[in-house]
């Protein structure tokens, strides 16, 4: 076991510093742009996809586009947080590290951000695909009204399009599944401090995505009728209250057929998922602060 030194007090140059060279390490690992290139493929093949349904084009572009980013983003960070302390502690860089005037704290803290910048700059590269995914659509759409619609309603139809493409709603969803991916990633790393393997982390972390996404439907059928006995509406407290309701953050069906996204909700969320990420991340340090190296 090494000993850990004495440290100053918290540094936000050394986090800064550990998210930098963390983001460096993950953007050379093939896995990133074999995600995000896939991603990417996904998204902008969308556009032929309407060809073969029969809804509205650009409802199935953006089912097709947020579905597409939500997936890859969460899968992105899972595959590049499960392997941040396996390997470190393979390469024995953890230790280098720690032996250096620097805390489990700002290193773990200095890890997650530099995992937090690399999926925001895939969910931003993602989005600039998305929207000139969109405005070729909207300009299809444009061109097919200029030979069918009347001069005099042309005006109208055009603004009605555009605002069809590109709603406002887009930018808080899109917002909200980052906002996921952040929080499946910090409790990727929270496992990843007492497990046993990457493997072990990647299935846990993926159960527990399951979870997430089938709590509330869970809940819903364990407590209907109101005959729930006391144990169900225990488990189901204890269920909910461990493992982050992700079902939440699904707001692409919604947006994808037009509906504003309630500010109120947006906020719910975005709290609800900003106190996951703080829990599971102070979980994740005491659990790191006292593990034998």
């Amino acid at each position: 076991m090494h000993a850990a030194p004495a440290h100053h007090l918290f540094s936000p140059r050394r986090v800064i510093a550990l998210a930098h060279n963390t983001l460096l390490e993950l953007v050379r690992l093939k896995v990133f742009y074999f995600l995000l290139l896939f991603a990417l493929l996904v998204i902008g093949s969308s556009i032929f996809t309407v060809k073969f349904s029969f809804q509205n084009p650009l409802q199935v572009l953006k089912d097709v586009g947020l579905g597409a980013m939500s997936i890859f983003s969460w899968l992105l960070g899972l595959s590049c947080t499960a392997n941040l302390l396996p390997k470190d502690q393979e390469d024995r860089t953890l230790y280098t590290i720690l032996a250096k005037p620097v805390s489990r704290f700002e290193y773990l803290l200095g890890k997650l951000s530099g995992v937090f910048l690399l999926l925001t700059v895939a969910v931003l590269l993602m989005s600039a695909m998305f929207a000139g995914v969109l405005g070729v659509r909207e300009q299809q759409e444009i061109n097919e009204l200029t030979l069918s619609t009347p001069p005099e309603l042309l005006a109208q139809a055009v603004a009605a399009v555009h605002a069809a493409a590109f709603q406002v709603s887009l930018i808080p969803a899109i917002a909200l599944i980052l906002l996921k991916a952040l929080l499946c990633s910090t409790l990727t790393l929270f496992i990843s401090t007492f497990a046993t393997s990457s493997v072990f982390t990647i299935l846990t972390s993926v159960v527990v995505y399951l979870i997430g996404h089938v709590q509330g439907i869970a809940r819903e059928a364990w407590l209907a009728g109101g005959e729930a006995t006391a144990f169900l509406k225990v488990l189901s407290a204890a269920v909910a209250l461990l493992f982050p309701d992700l079902q939440m953050f699904n707001v692409v069906d919604e947006v994808a057929v037009g509906t504003v996204l309630p500010a109120g909700l947006f906020w719910q969320v975005s709290g609800f998922g900003v106190l996951y990420i703080a829990v599971y991340f102070l979980l994740a340090q005491v659990v790191f602060a006292s593990k034998e190296l």
